[in-house]
């Protein structure tokens, strides 16, 4: 009789994994996206998707179309066209000509097409952006806090070490960050980078003066620094808002800028760009831009960006006219309705003059996709899982943004992807639930928060 051996339990144990696998903080976008399949009739205020209404399936093969039919116009031979779009691509991508246009159009940023890297959306560009410039265990990412959980995820992934800097009302200041890069050098480590979104940023929708850009590029100037700067919501500023970009400004080649179509676009392409025009010198006196040389690292990771994607895009912006500010203010409107409907629905359910009574504010972003909201109890996961089931509303917990702790008691609504009508709908659900977890308490009232985000609020 054949005896089955038992075998030993070959299950891989979770600490054998890498640590940016292991840490809890990079699996909150992953519990946020799960509650929201858990309790799918729940109004979602946790992501910052793209408004739907844009989409039209006829208008894909539209745009691929286009694309090619531009080629051609170009006089580029069929054979050419053909093999772009079947067969392995250019590394860095070929559609730099048209983001060039785009750039220069749209943010007057003058760059050559070489010093442009077609990436899979942001993320892809940051992980390449970050392994091509830390070169050292003891160079160190400066990074605005809160901040995009990506960012810091990318740079965990990477094993780069990651120093917070706290935003204040407008932003990353200029003061915090020469204070934080005295005080990196002075535990004997490099400040490599300094990451921020200046335009209405992710998540506080804060937005960095001019006077303190050009700060920043003095900065960055002076101590020898890289500025990442990420604008996926800058095309949406109103036009007596809009600021130029921190690349608009560089004369230095100091700032990488990071772009993405996805909140602009088209958000399945999963298409982003990389701009590094600085020159790199090599050993042999052969001189290249930023973004031919990490070239290298983009083709180790992905060997480079879908020829249909890139295709759709390229159809997007030659339809534009390469003018996408211009082709998205009806867009751009759609996002100013309904900040203007969540900040009312706030006001509304919490008067500002009643504070006292229900310690709830917000912070006044002028454009992008977020706000901040400030509450009197613990806004954690679990918190926000309560939200979801039994008051049918859900958002994103503020701590899982800040670097070095803080946000405990906030939470970030995104507003983007909810018409006005259920944005209304979810501040009232959102109330409920605030009422339900402040309604057992009693006693002296709690003390006011003192978050930075708040001093604006109402004014």
């Amino acid at each position: 009789m054949l005896v089955t051996p038992v075998q030993p339990d070959t299950a891989l144990r979770r600490e054998a994994l890498h640590a940016g696998i292991v840490d809890p903080d990079m699996d909150s976008m992953r519990l946020l996206s799960e509650t929201a399949m858990k309790f799918p009739d729940a109004l979602s205020f946790s992501s910052g998707a793209p408004h739907d209404g844009t989409h039209d399936l006829a208008k894909l093969s539209y745009y691929v179309n286009r694309y090619l039919t531009h080629l051609r116009d170009n006089g580029v031979p069929e054979q050419r066209v053909t093999r772009l779009h079947f067969q392995y691509g250019p590394v860095n991508g070929f559609i730099q000509d048209e983001v060039v246009r785009m750039l220069a159009q749209d943010e007057g940023i003058e760059v050559p097409p070489e010093a442009v890297m077609i990436t899979h959306g942001f993320q892809e560009a940051a992980l390449i952006a970050l392994r091509g410039l830390f070169r050292s265990p003891d160079d160190v990412l400066l990074c605005v806090s809160p901040a995009y959980v990506g960012i810091r995820g990318a740079a965990r992934m990477l094993d780069i070490p990651v120093k917070g800097i706290t935003e204040g009302p407008s932003g990353l200041e200029p003061e915090a960050v020469a204070a934080a890069v005295r005080a990196v050098r002075a535990e004997g480590r490099r400040p490599a980078a300094l990451y921020l979104v200046p335009d209405f940023s992710n998540p506080s929708g804060t937005v960095v003066p001019l006077e303190a850009r050009r700060r920043l590029l003095e900065l960055a100037a002076e101590e020898g620094f890289t500025i990442l700067e990420d604008n996926p919501y800058g095309l949406f500023a109103s036009d007596d808002e809009r600021l130029p970009t921190l690349k608009a400004l560089d004369t230095r080649g100091d700032v990488v800028y990071l772009g993405s179509f996805a909140k602009s676009a088209f958000p399945g392409a999963r298409l982003g760009y990389l701009v590094g025009d600085r020159t790199v010198v090599g050993e042999d006196g052969v001189r290249r831009t930023l973004a031919q040389e990490l070239s290298k690292a983009k083709a180790m990771f992905t060997v480079g960006s879908s020829s249909l994607s890139q295709a759709a895009i390229g159809g997007i912006l030659v339809d534009a006219g390469h003018d996408l500010r211009s082709a998205t203010r009806d867009l751009a409107a759609v996002y100013q309705e309904r900040l203007a409907a969540t900040l009312d629905a706030l006001a509304a359910h919490f008067p500002p003059e009643r504070y006292a009574e229900h310690q709830v504010r917000w912070n006044r972003p002028r454009g992008g996709f977020f706000l901040v909201v400030e509450v009197p109890f613990e806004a954690d996961l679990a918190a926000m899982e309560r939200s979801a089931r039994d008051h049918g509303v859900s958002w994103a917990p503020m701590r899982m943004f800040h670097l070095d702790g803080g946000g405990e008691r906030a939470l970030r609504l995104g507003f983007s992807n909810l018409t006005p009508a259920a944005i209304r709908e979810g501040v009232a659900r959102l109330a409920g639930f605030i009422g339900a977890e402040t309604a057992p308490a009693t006693g002296s009232p709690r003390p006011a928060p003192t978050s930075p985000i708040v001093s604006e609020a109402h004014a």
